[in-house]
């Protein structure tokens, strides 16, 4: 499918995992690509691998986030989708008993700030076009709760689910959907990480998917995918799950 035929996609956090595979699929699908990370090294070779360009971004600093978006207007001459995907999951951030303020606010910063400023940067963009299409990265966490607490992680995606809402409602007569992408557990590199530190977690966690895995992060590149297209033109303001049915499980499948 050629669904995004020439469209100029903005990616943040797109030297690997989801980010990775959606410029992947949004390749496929014919857009043009601007990929932002900080890991230059990476973010390069993905930009390479894609036919895209590359811009070294920290999205939680706002300068940064505004050349991203200069960039890909200056080079391409649009921004139709926007894909604020960057995110950190780090070891400290923990029980709200033993996470500290630091790692509560690094968290936040990254997650949930980086979001903001790139809806503050995009939208203007989109406004002047008259259409736009942001896909806001939160997760199934954002509308469930979990005994295995990541406390400042667990916030910050409600804070992007919440945000997405009030975006998608304010500027949706200007042409412009904002929608929330909300992930199940995904099997990335990031997860990996995280879960190798801990094993039990993780059965803790795969135990109650009712497809009784993981996702693989092309799955949700094709979410992705189908809400920057025209396919999804009548959805905004919305939360969409891709989970494995986790967020509506009460008993799983023996």
């Amino acid at each position: 499918m050629q669904r995004l035929q020439d469209r100029v996609a903005v990616i943040t956090g797109a030297a690997g995992g989801i980010g990775l595979a959606t410029a992947r699929r949004f390749a496929e699908e014919g857009a043009r690509l601007v990929l932002a990370d900080l890991d230059e090294e990476a973010g390069r070779r993905a930009a390479e691998e894609v036919g895209g360009l590359f811009v070294r971004a920290d999205v939680a600093q706002e300068d940064d986030v505004v050349r991203l978006f200069e960039t890909a207007q200056n080079e391409f001459g649009s921004v139709d989708i926007a894909f604020n995907n960057a995110g950190i999951s780090p070891a400290d951030d923990d029980s709200i008993l033993t996470t500290g303020l630091d790692a509560w606010r690094r968290v936040q910063e990254v997650n949930l700030t980086s979001v903001y400023l790139c809806c503050k940067h995009a939208i203007p963009y989109m406004r002047r076009q008259g259409k736009g299409s942001i896909i806001n990265t939160a997760s199934f966490v954002a509308v469930m709760g979990s005994a295995t607490s990541q406390i400042s992680y667990t916030a910050s995606k409600g804070g992007v689910l919440a945000m997405t809402r009030e975006l998608g409602v304010q500027f949706a007569r200007e042409g412009i959907r904002v929608n929330a992408l909300c992930p199940g557990p995904v099997d990335t590199p990031l997860l990996r990480e995280l879960f190798a530190k801990d094993p039990e977690r993780a059965q803790r966690r795969l135990v109650h998917v009712p497809l009784g895995r993981f996702a693989r992060a092309e799955e949700i590149a094709a979410a992705v995918a189908f809400l920057a297209s025209d396919d999804a033109s009548f959805i905004t303001a919305a939360e969409f799950l891709v989970d494995g049915g986790i967020s509506g499980a009460y008993v799983t499948p023996l």
